[in-house]
């Protein structure tokens, strides 16, 4: 199995390349299932997830090309068509390795009339059930069947009529699967409370490339006028804010100057905030932002939210950023329940962070030190690797599989900009 090595202790400076965003990729690859034109998506970061992903929508009956290019250069542009759906079965043994592929139950269902997708169960990170999305479909006319842990849906003959769902709380993936569902609806469909992330926006704006009718883009309400069909489209993956934002505490922490070519700050403002706050200059740019830090952090009070408030996905890393602020910080997250699983591996390497529920108090301290470590998530394993380029000595994050769902050459990446880092092989 491999693992990361990080010899840490020297500050990162130079250009480095913001990828695509995975959870907007994650995303727009089913939009694929709502066609039988070719959809080119350009910018894919190249992880684990996209690739599992595209798997699972080859076994729908999609057939994907991905252009040459050379192997040095970060993203790819793949080409999907789904000429026919040769299969509506979404099986557990894909499901249960990514959540993510719940996302082909509302283009499915909405393309072919029927969907039988795996219930996904939890994860390291908690509860996360689809409850919503079932609900949301429902209202717009699919009749839902769970049994023997799949969830089949289908809908009334000649198709979904469309209709209204207010969430009662935010859910990005429900908002995702509803849209996706709604685009090809008979009528009119209204959703209320919908998630307003950047991710969703992306999505939508594909949609709209493809030839939806979608009203509100942006807010937290959303009209769908659907269409009897959509048209291909080609479409470039918006920019990662969660790898950009892991990068700039990457600069923050080591005391670096980083300027992430690519990234864009009107996605990252609750980011940017917290950054600024911390003591960090950010310097926002066409194109990129330079991050720069010189001198001791500052500590921060945070607590998660749906966009635009301050994201979970950024909460790790934040924390193993203020394991060296001057003073004691204060983190609650209030999206999943176990989202501190990093605390026990960040003590090991010296941090001060004491958890009460969803709270965790982090008391700033002189330096950290290198010591083996074990990841549990994806961001979580980012946290352990932002901790170990500021640490004393030698850190080896294992389990880094994690990561590359997530981060796109983390290792050439962080090379380039100075740090001692590599990657190592148990075989």
């Amino acid at each position: 199995m491999d693992r990361i090595i990080i010899r840490g202790g020297k500050p990162l400076s130079g250009k480095l390349p913001v990828s695509g965003a995975k959870n907007a990729a994650l995303t727009l690859l089913p939009c694929a299932l709502l066609t039988d034109e070719p959809v080119t998506l350009r910018n894919l970061p190249r992880l684990a997830d996209v690739d599992s992903f595209g798997h699972l929508l080859n076994q729908l009956g999609v057939s994907t090309m991905i252009e040459g290019a050379r192997p040095e250069d970060f993203g790819r542009v793949m080409t999907l068509r789904a000429g026919r759906v040769t299969s509506t079965v979404a099986p557990y043994d894909i499901v249960r390795k990514m959540r993510a592929s719940i996302l082909v139950l509302g283009p499915l269902l909405a393309r072919a009339g029927e969907a039988t997708v795996s219930l996904p169960g939890g994860c390291a990170i908690g509860n996360r059930p689809i409850d919503l999305h079932l609900k949301a479909l429902e209202a717009f006319g699919a009749i839902i069947e769970i049994t023997a842990g799949y969830v089949k849906a289908s809908a009334p003959d000649g198709g979904l009529p469309g209709g209204n769902y207010s969430f009662p709380v935010v859910s990005v993936g429900a908002t995702e699967n509803a849209l996706m569902a709604a685009v090809l609806a008979n009528g009119i469909s209204r959703l209320e409370n919908a998630a307003r992330e950047p991710e969703i926006v992306d999505l939508c704006r594909l949609l709209v490339a493809m030839g939806a009718e979608i009203e509100g883009i942006g807010t937290d309400t959303l009209i769908v006028h659907g269409k009897p069909r959509l048209h291909g489209a080609t479409y470039a993956v918006m920019p990662d804010r969660i790898e950009a934002g892991s990068y700039a505490c990457a600069a923050a922490i080591t005391g670096g100057d980083l300027e992430l070519v690519g990234a864009s700050a009107e996605d990252m403002h609750a980011i940017l905030a917290g950054l600024r706050e911390a003591g960090v200059h950010i310097e926002e740019k066409r194109g990129s932002i330079r991050v720069a830090a010189d001198g001791r952090l500052k500590p921060l009070t945070l607590s998660t939210a749906p966009f635009p408030a301050f994201p979970t996905d950024m909460q790790a890393q934040f924390m193993a950023m203020l394991t060296l602020a001057d003073g004691a910080s204060v983190l609650t997250e209030t999206i999943f329940e176990n989202r501190y699983m990093h605390v026990p591996e960040l003590a090991r390497m010296g941090a001060d962070i004491t958890v009460n529920g969803r709270t965790a108090v982090v008391r700033g301290v002189a330096g950290l030190t290198g010591a083996p470590v074990m990841a549990t998530d994806l961001r979580a394993s980012m946290s352990l690797v932002l901790a170990g380029l500021a640490a004393q000595g030698e850190t080896q994050v294992n389990r880094v599989y994690h990561l590359d769902r997530g981060y796109e050459r983390l290792e050439e990446k962080l090379q380039a900009v100075g740090a001692d880092i590599e990657r190592a092989s148990d075989g």
